[in-house]
């Protein structure tokens, strides 16, 4: 490993280093390794709540079982989730982004000249067609006819194309891409863990929309890291339409609302217990809100997401125990 560049404290350097490998804002060095830098391109922190979703769906089926067949089973449906299309996501995000990269941030491999164009779309087709095979995989060895793990991985791939590529871009919109966004966050990959032992019914696919508008809250978050490059490009997120106090606000009341609308739903279907659980989570979120995010945006956004969203996906499990556990 090179050492440090003289004016850059050791400490400092190894935490940018991990920034960079895991996708992370700050992540200002040069790397060599062309491994280290296809990493960067897949945003390794990024899979972590999508893997995290298909245990929701499992857990929402009411039909997963402890067994070394079902656990290799959710394994490969997290692989397929997380580095293969979450990977895809991101690559071919970076690949449409790298103009307003070179704005927000240049040291991103594909402005920074770290990677050509060529070896970043065979990444993309890599990832897409590796993540579509486990889903064929997946569906044969549960033997769903209907090929339902296919078709999700399918339509969440369409869904990701669509949101980064022209002509319709969804991230141009602020409401459009976040929520798209937040769906393919919690919705794709609880729907996926749900299908893969379970019957994916309208209740789930709907109650799961829902849900994910407080995703939506979630990426909002990650739009001030980029707001005076989206401004500068004409992107109409919404620290641009409503200016960063105003989408701060938007953002956290999307997060708490609608996290609180799953808890009352699962009152109605006789899951109290689990319902409150739900609602005490939301508390501390609300906390760190009003400690970090609310107060400054764009210099607490990574803090905030650090110590509030632990909160939230464990919030989004105890939502597929307590729909397992009534029958949804």
């Amino acid at each position: 490993m090179s050492s440090p560049t003289p004016d850059v404290p050791a400490s400092e350097s190894r935490e940018a280093r991990t920034r960079q490998m895991l996708g992370m804002k700050g992540a200002d060095i040069k790397e060599a390794s062309i491994w280290k830098i296809r990493l960067q391109l897949m945003k390794p922190i990024t899979w972590i709540p999508l893997m995290w979703g298909v245990l929701c769906g499992a857990a929402s089926s009411g039909e997963f079982t402890w067994s070394i067949e079902n656990v290799l089973r959710s394994l490969l449906c997290m692989l397929m989730s997380g580095p293969l299309l979450t990977g895809y996501t991101q690559t071919i995000n970076d690949y449409y982004d790298r103009e307003i990269d070179a704005i927000n941030e240049p040291y991103r491999p594909i402005p920074s000249g770290a990677i050509p164009l060529n070896q970043v779309i065979a990444q993309i087709w890599i990832l897409l067609l590796g993540g579509i095979g486990v889903a064929a995989i997946l569906d044969i060895t549960a033997g769903h006819t209907d090929f339902i793990m296919t078709k999700l991985a399918l339509g969440g791939s369409l869904v990701a194309y669509i949101y980064s590529a022209p002509p319709l871009k969804l991230k141009q919109n602020g409401w459009l891409g976040n929520y798209a966004l937040g769906a393919s966050y919690i919705a794709l990959p609880w729907w996926a863990g749900h299908a893969l032992y379970g019957h994916l019914n309208w209740t789930v696919v709907v109650v799961t929309l829902i849900y994910s508008f407080a995703g939506l809250g979630i990426a909002v978050v990650n739009d001030f890291k980029s707001v005076e490059g989206d401004r500068e490009l004409g992107l109409q997120s919404l620290p641009v339409i409503f200016g960063v106090q105003k989408a701060a606000l938007i953002s956290a009341t999307a997060i708490d609302v609608f996290q609180i609308g799953i808890a009352v739903y699962l009152v109605t279907v006789g899951q109290q217990l689990l319902a409150s659980l739900i609602v005490l989570l939301v508390i501390p979120q609300i906390t760190f809100q009003d400690m970090y995010f609310l107060r400054d945006p764009l210099k607490n956004d990574v803090k905030y997401q650090a110590s509030a969203q632990p909160f939230l996906v464990i919030g989004m499990l105890v939502a597929g125990i307590a729909m397992g556990h009534a029958g949804i």
